[in-house]
């Protein structure tokens, strides 16, 4: 094999083919690719990488267990601290975490972490291997119980983690699967719902009890957990609240909110009518309003359901976009146009009441504003319209606000996140919170993170003198 796995990227299928359907865009990389890109990682003594995961994946070892191609022992290894390394390795932004912080990276290029997280996690799965289960303690009978609202990437690391912390866990999920985010954000071209379900049945065969269709706030309270025995409660319940433009006419039909949106095609298999009876309505013209992860899944979804345009609107430049490199450049290899540097202004519609415009304004930048990136400064008098007959909106999310409304000891931010403390404690004893529900809308690998910290302090709590 020649050495340029420097220079490779992951093989993946071809745009003109892969629009055409929902399938995985991205292949994942041979043994031989594995195994050579593994014996590029010079084993640090002071591993960086690791302290830039947010899980703490013990890196160096999965990644000599690769070299030396012990596949199994790789994945056990990376089981050891992360429950869903196959999701992981898809969806984690690990070139502004692991692989930032990479040695290497600093003349050449980084290890492709994220690259060999899922190769061996791949490897688990399609070799079946047998079971690749931790080491957990021996939970008995009467085992002190805990508490886990919300199925998402936080939700599940936390139950996790409790579960091998020898507690009996019970997963409250309000829809009819679990993942989350997992299962009605991401796409199934970029994250394959058979993936979601075998990692989740992975935590269950931890001993961790999942209950669907159960939604705390309303089919059960807070109090009501800790009357029937739990001893801490953790909240995971992500952030579904959409943010629309507060523009005129952003109630007219055509006009999805990203997570509406994404929300019929994934979880409700819209992209599989009328096999599946979602109708996802999608016109030839179809505008996508931001350019974070979101959008370019809401993007790339409306091309593959038939669109014959589809225009990214963003009001700054390809810069200051939040969403990963890869994804813009899957977007852009498929056909996605980028209108930059503009803002809707207004959407007007037809007799109907059916989009048919939206007017635009055109930007420049400014000064950085809260967020570090440039602000976008209206350019007066510059404004135009275009024709669209959809317009999918996703500019951001605000967290659940169900469980803070359904009660009121939990406080919360002016823009909706529950206030926790620096051990991920809500204003109530014993109720820990994590993820998107604290964060607003951020990355799974984050959400994780919190729901791993959250278990190690439910853990102290729980067996500290109260």
């Amino acid at each position: 094999m020649t050495d340029d796995i420097n220079k490779r990227i992951m093989p993946e299928r071809e745009a003109d083919n892969r629009i055409k359907d929902f399938e995985e865009v991205a292949l994942g990389i041979s043994t031989e690719q594995a195994v050579a890109e593994a014996k590029r990682c010079i084993q640090c003594k002071k591993p960086f990488c690791v302290k830039g995961c947010p899980v703490e994946i013990d890196i160096p070892a999965f990644i000599l267990e690769i070299a030396k191609g012990n596949f199994d022992a790789a994945a056990k290894k990376l089981k050891e601290k992360n429950a869903l390394p196959a999701i992981c390795g898809r969806v984690c932004p690990q070139e502004d975490q692991c692989e930032k912080v990479c040695i290497l990276g600093k003349k050449g290029t980084p290890i492709r972490i994220g690259y060999l997280e899922r190769f061996a996690a791949d490897w688990e799965r399609t070799q079946k291997t047998g079971d690749q289960r931790p080491e957990t303690r021996d939970r008995p009978p009467d085992a002190p119980k805990m508490a886990v609202v919300g199925s998402g990437p936080a939700g599940l690391t936390c139950a996790s983690e409790l579960a091998r912390k020898g507690y009996a866990v019970s997963l409250f999920e309000s829809l009819h699967l679990p993942g989350g985010v997992l299962s009605y954000g991401i796409p199934e071209f970029r994250l394959p719902k058979e993936i979601v379900r075998l990692e989740v049945e992975y935590i269950q065969s931890l001993g961790v009890d999942l209950q669907l269709d159960v939604l705390v706030g309303k089919t059960i309270t807070i109090q009501q957990l800790f009357d029937e025995g739990y001893k801490s409660v953790f909240l995971g319940a992500g952030a579904g609240l959409p943010r629309f433009m507060r523009v005129p006419g952003e109630n007219l039909k055509g006009v999805y909110s990203a997570n509406e949106f994404l929300v019929r095609v994934n979880l409700m298999k819209g992209y599989k009518f009328p096999e599946y009876m979602t109708p996802v309505k999608i016109g030839k013209k179809v505008a996508v309003i931001g350019a974070g992860n979101v959008a370019m899944d809401a993007a790339r979804c409306s091309l593959r359901l038939g669109a014959d345009e589809v225009t990214i609107v963003y009001r700054r430049t390809e810069k200051e976009m939040p969403a990963r490199i890869e994804e813009i450049e899957r977007a852009k290899e498929e056909g996605i146009k980028f209108v930059l540097l503009n803002a809707p202004t207004e959407v007007f519609g037809d007799e109907n009441g059916w989009v048919k415009e939206m007017e635009c304004l055109k930007m420049e930048l400014g000064e950085p504003d809260s967020s570090g990136r440039r602000r976008p400064v209206p350019i007066e008098g510059s404004e135009y319209k275009i024709q669209v007959d959809t317009i999918i909106v996703a500019i951001g999310q605000t967290p659940n606000p169900l469980i803070p409304h359904a009660d009121p000891r939990i406080k919360t931010e002016k823009w909706g996140g529950v206030i926790v403390d620096d051990k991920g404690m809500s204003s109530i004893p014993g109720v820990f919170s994590g993820g998107d529900l604290v964060r607003g809308a951020a990355t799974v690998i984050s959400a994780m993170g919190d729901g791993k910290q959250a278990a190690i302090a439910m853990d102290a709590w729980v067996n500290s003198p109260k």
